[in-house]
Order: structure tokens, then C-alpha cells, then sequence
């Protein structure tokens, strides 16, 4: 059984001469290019109300562009038991603390052992939710809370409340480098002009817009509270990345290691293992999609973190003999 998928935009006049398939890629970067390709061939998209075959059929701008694509069901996706972490469920949301190395869909290379092939075990009615329920997704390397949908009625609530912007996400993280201060970065982000499977700034990006505030000092490093505004695919790591201060341990849009001047070998032996972007998404706060009731969760850094924080710590207190703690981040967030 198939799923409709239901898209429609204007191919903004920024996209002028481009190829209908590169501008439905720029529009509906949920969507890989191959899948938007088939659709595209398959006679399911119309420009200006006609339909169009062609992957390289030129755009003058301004076009209306729409989708009618299919979708297999979830159903083919396996079930398997996988331990997860529930840290709250009624009838119409779960919220799921993700541990690190654990992949939210399955995809080419991983097609079981994910976490929505652990949903469908937990739950089999979650096959007839969109992408099994979940709403918002967390990359393979970053730990931390996210909301799942059991109803179609709280998967359309919840997508609504993340479009206009009313789930607060704040994550904790650790970057390279020392920013004098917090700040926000609006910045557009869309795919890589030349690495598919990457993100990057780019003018012909989807708004997005990072909060940071500075939580503690270290040497070379500092520890982040960071809020989002929009959720764009790697948007912290792209955003932090693009500002001069890429999260620790990013092997995708980090730079390469540099150890502490004078650090001890403890410390140096354990930046070297750290192999993942040190992000966790530490708390979330939504209103419940049927009660409307405010509601808030939090979840403590993973054990790797707090180990790197830890040893940053006592750095600073070998290399300065005191032990800077402070909090700098606003009473706000």
C-alpha cells in the first residue's frame, strides 16, 4: 500500500533557469532528489498546472510547483526489539530519549536496528502515522529527547506547532574555540552545492535561526545551551560550523583535532577517542496536541559528555589554579 504525499511552492526568482529537479530539491529538502527524480518521471508533478516529465525542464521563476507523490507504507518497515528509553506516553505522544549511535529511520545501510523499526515493535498501529509517528528527528551521533505522534491527530497538531514555531528545543553542547559572548544566527541552510550529503549556508537556503548562550569556560573549548528557532537538517553543527566555532568531535563538519596546549594525557587520550559531535538535546517543551497543556521534559547529559566536561574542567583548574563555573546563560532559555 502506497501513501499520497501532497506538496505545492513557487520556484522562488532566485531559482531562474534551474532545473526542475534541482529546484524541487531546494523546496522540499525532506525529500532526496533521487525520490523528487521518480516523481518527476512518474508524471506526478505539474508546473503551472501541467504536468512535466522532464528532470531538466527549465524554470523561468515564480512557476507554482506541485507534488502528488507516493509513498510506500510503513508497513514494510520491520519491527524489532529494540530497548527504548520512554520517558513519557498517553494515548497520543510518546517522548523518546535517544541514546547516541542510534539511527531514527531506516535508510539505505540501515534498514533495521533504527529507531522507528524499534516504535513498530513497541507500538504496530504507528505504521499507519506518517514516518511512524516521529515528527522531528535527532542525527545518529546526537543524544537527547524527541516527541513522537500515536494519532494522526497529534502528528498533524505537532507538525503545526514545530511550523509555527511553538516547540521549544534547547540542546547542550561543547564547541571548539571560545566565542566572546552568546548570539543568534540567522542564516539560510540547503544542501551542499557539491557534497549531497551534507548541509551548508547558502543563500538559496531555507530560513534558519540558532540561539546560543555561553553556559562555561574552557581552554579552547566552551560549553553551550542552545536553542532553536526553525529545525533545519544539522542546523546547530552547520550554523556553529559557519560561525568559527564547530561542535567537538563533528567528523562531518569539524575541523581537525587540536589538543590543549600543556593538557594532561588523560585529557588529550580522551579528545582523541571522542568521536561524535558533543550535542544532546536536553530539553523539550510542547503543548499536548488533545489537552493543550504545557508541558516540559528534560534529560541529563550522556555519560561521554559529562566525562569531556569533566576533564575540561579540571584543566582549567590545573592551567589557572581556579575553577570557573559560572553561569552566563539568560533566565529566558
Amino acid at each position: 500500500m502506497k501513501n499520497e504525499v501532497a506538496l505545492s511552492g513557487a520556484c522562488p526568482d532566485e531559482c531562474r533557469g534551474q532545473r526542475l529537479d534541482q529546484v524541487l530539491g531546494h523546496l522540499f529538502d525532506d525529500y532526496s532528489r533521487s525520490r523528487l527524480q521518480q516523481w518527476i518521471k512518474d508524471g506526478l508533478v505539474k508546473v503551472d498546472g501541467k504536468i512535466i516529465t522532464k528532470n531538466r525542464h527549465k524554470l523561468l521563476g515564480g512557476e507554482q510547483l506541485e507534488v502528488q507523490g507516493l509513498i510506500e507504507e510503513h508497513g514494510e518497515w520491520q519491527a524489532n526489539d529494540i530497548p527504548l528509553n520512554i520517558v513519557y506516553e498517553d494515548d497520543s505522544i510518546m517522548i523518546i530519549d535517544k541514546p547516541i549511535d542510534l539511527v531514527v529511520h531506516p535508510a539505505a545501510g540501515h534498514e533495521n536496528d533504527t529507531l522507528v523499526n524499534g516504535l513498530l515493535f513497541h507500538n504496530p498501529s504507528l505504521a499507519t502515522i506518517p514516518r511512524a509517528g516521529i515528527v522531528h528527528r535527532l542525527d545518529k551521533d546526537t543524544s537527547g529527547l524527541l516527541v513522537v505522534a500515536k494519532t494522526l491527530q497529534a502528528h498533524a497538531n505537532l507538525v503545526d506547532q514545530l511550523q509555527s514555531r511553538k516547540v521549544s528545543r534547547i540542546y547542550h553542547a561543547v564547541c571548539c574555540g571560545e566565542p566572546v559572548s552568546g548570539a543568534t544566527i540567522e542564516e539560510p541552510i540547503g544542501r551542499h552545492p557539491k557534497h549531497r550529503k551534507k548541509m551548508a549556508v547558502h543563500p538559496l537556503g531555507k530560513e534558519a535561526i540558532t540561539h546560543y548562550r555561553i553556559h562555561e569556560r574552557f581552554r579552547n573549548h566552551t560549553y553551550l545551551r542552545v536553542k532553536l528557532e526553525t529545525g533545519r537538517t544539522h542546523q546547530i553543527r552547520v550554523h556553529m560550523a559557519f560561525k568559527g566555532y564547530p561542535l567537538f568531535g563533528d567528523q562531518t563538519y569539524g575541523q581537525r583535532l587540536k589538543l590543549i596546549p600543556n593538557a594532561s594525557d588523560e585529557l588529550n587520550e580522551f579528545m582523541r577517542a571522542f568521536k561524535r559531535q558533543a550535542l544532546h538535546a536536553a530539553e523539550l517543551g510542547l503543548a499536548h496536541p488533545v489537552s493543550g497543556e504545557l508541558m516540559q521534559w528534560e534529560s541529563s547529559l550522556p555519560e561521554d559528555m559529562l566525562a569531556l566536561i569533566d576533564l575540561l574542567r579540571e584543566d582549567v583548574e590545573n592551567a589557572y589554579g581556579w575553577d570557573d563555573d559560572e553561569d552566563y546563560w539568560d533566565d529566558d532559555y
